[in-house]
């Protein structure tokens, strides 16, 4: 019985029913040695492999999610800032959504990776999720899903409707740019970064366009007030970053190197950015700058780098 083929699936399936990366990887190690400890009880006349191992998989995660708090995005805890100066504390206590890293894994359905649609999923009760994931993204049937969490085709049905319902209220259904418009408008987003360039920088922006940075439990909505925050980075860090483009979440998104003088002239990893583009300009960007998430990614901690404008 070869179960690896199916880890790429069932991390993208517990990503989206935990909201961290690093969990879901953990719980789909967990499942697949269940099913191997388990491979001479497995009967094929009940269920396919794929769905024996999803029964395994939603199981350990409803486990997991027991008296745990959701995991959210600033934006979803409070107003947005109005002060572009004030400090930058993290909150480490809260369990932050993380990024998923597309280039680890070939996984379908990646529009429902999205990081506004899993932080919306959050706000699920863990069966509601479980139901919302297998029914709608994995197109697992009613019948499928009720053996699956031991419960009946009419409850499954149900609990659909509502989680339907508790998505849809949160307000996530943005018409995104196609994937070559938003490649283009993320591309000068690079560009105007690396150049330091903020009314370059907000000229992409929507004009609601959100900024949001957890572990910091601040966000910002506006052009305004996302282009004097840009200014602030800048004064602050130099003149001299760099960054790479790659996805996460199956939306664009850039790795950002600040100047480090501890690096002799060179760049260090910052920030994973994560862009939601609709309509041709920017409308959500989520920096995700703590160590332990960007790990994932496989990114070069250092870049050689060039003059830094940084303050002295």
């Amino acid at each position: 019985m070869d179960l690896e083929p199916y880890r790429g699936e069932l991390v993208a399936y517990c990503y989206r029913m935990l909201g961290s990366f690093h969990d879901a990887e953990d719980l789909v190690q967990e499942t697949l040695l269940r099913a191997w400890k388990a491979r001479e009880r497995y009967d094929p006349a009940r269920a396919s492999v794929r769905t024996w191992l999803y029964r395994i998989a939603t199981n350990a995660c409803l486990t997991a999610l027991e008296g745990r708090a959701r995991r959210p995005l600033p934006s979803g805890l409070g107003a947005p800032g109005e002060d572009p100066e004030v400090p930058l504390t993290a909150a480490p206590e809260v369990p932050w959504l993380e990024p998923f890293p597309d280039a680890r894994f070939d996984v379908d359905a990646r529009a429902d990776l999205r990081l506004a649609w899993v932080a919306a999923v959050q706000l699920l009760p863990a069966r509601q999720r479980a139901v919302l994931v297998l029914r709608e993204v994995l197109a697992f049937s009613a019948a499928e899903v009720a053996e699956q969490l031991g419960t009946s085709v009419p409850a499954v049905n149900s609990a659909l409707q509502r989680a339907r319902a508790t998505v849809g209220r949160a307000d996530v259904e943005v018409r995104e740019s196609d994937g070559a418009e938003a490649r283009a408008v993320v591309e000068r987003y690079l560009r105007a970064f690396e150049a330091a360039d903020v009314p370059a920088l907000v000229r992409l922006l929507a004009e609601d366009a959100v900024l949001e940075m957890p572990p910091v439990p601040l966000w910002f909505r506006g052009r305004e007030a996302y282009g004097a925050f840009m200014e602030r980075v800048f004064r602050m860090r130099g003149t001299g970053w760099a960054a790479r483009a790659l996805t996460a979440n199956g939306q664009p998104a850039l790795a950002a190197y600040a100047p480090d003088a501890a690096e002799g002239g060179g760049l260090r990893l910052h920030s994973l950015q994560l862009f939601t583009v609709a309509g041709g300009r920017v409308a959500r960007t989520v920096v995700f700058a703590d160590p332990g998430r960007l790990g994932a990614f496989d990114l070069p901690p250092v870049l050689p780098g060039k003059e830094s404008g940084r303050e002295r």
